[in-house]
């Protein structure tokens, strides 16, 4: 009897909430086994769901990662957007600070997407390169608007190429800092700020 009482009072997720649900089991799992080690079973059986349900939301294993990698982009691209009027300079630290905090509280799902480079799957890679261009593009806008490194930023063919190294480097950084690297918060933003600072230097 208490049994059927729970049953009845088990609020239903509503496709939303129950999309996320599956891309966060995603995300976890993911992070800890390479792309052909995680079976589509593992995240119905961890989210309490049918194999069928979750091939309704994502008709197949691929289109799921994607879906996976594509949420953490949307999440990174959206904590690091620059402040129109701020300076880049004033808001680096606030914004490695704001990226950190981020990595730390959904770590599974940072390295879930940068998993996905290494993913055998051509198509799930272009995801995840879209993704980092987008995030290329952003820096390079939010450069080209500051008053510091607007005019050099148009006057350097190589910074493109630069950004990308310096988002390399950062991934980099996070990766060995969530493996246990024995560094602060406040120690790899510096270590990023720096990073960038060089990069930018003529």
């Amino acid at each position: 009897m208490a049994g059927k009482q729970g049953e009845r009072t088990r609020r239903r997720l509503s496709t939303g909430e129950r999309r996320e649900q599956l891309l966060s089991v995603g995300a976890k799992l993911f992070s800890e086994s390479p792309y052909d080690d995680v079976w589509i079973e593992q995240v119905a059986e961890i989210a309490g769901v049918s194999r069928g349900l979750l091939y309704h939301y994502f008709p197949t294993k691929r289109d799921f990662f994607a879906a996976v990698v594509e949420r953490e982009s949307e999440r990174m691209l959206a904590m690091t957007a620059a402040v129109p009027g701020v300076p880049a300079r004033e808001q680096l630290s606030a914004g490695l600070d704001t990226y950190l905090e981020y990595v730390h509280a959904h770590a599974h799902g940072f390295r879930a997407f940068h998993r996905a480079d290494a993913a055998g799957d051509q198509a799930v890679r272009r995801v995840y390169q879209r993704a980092l261009a987008a995030q290329e593009r952003q820096i390079l806008a939010a450069l080209a608007a500051d008053p510091e490194f607007g005019a050099a930023a148009e006057a350097r063919p190589d910074l493109r190429l630069a950004i990308r190294g310096w988002l390399a480097f950062t991934t980099a950084v996070c990766l060995e800092w969530l493996r246990g690297a024995d560094l602060s918060r406040e120690q790899v933003r510096d270590l990023c700020a720096r990073a960038l600072l060089g990069v930018l230097a003529p």
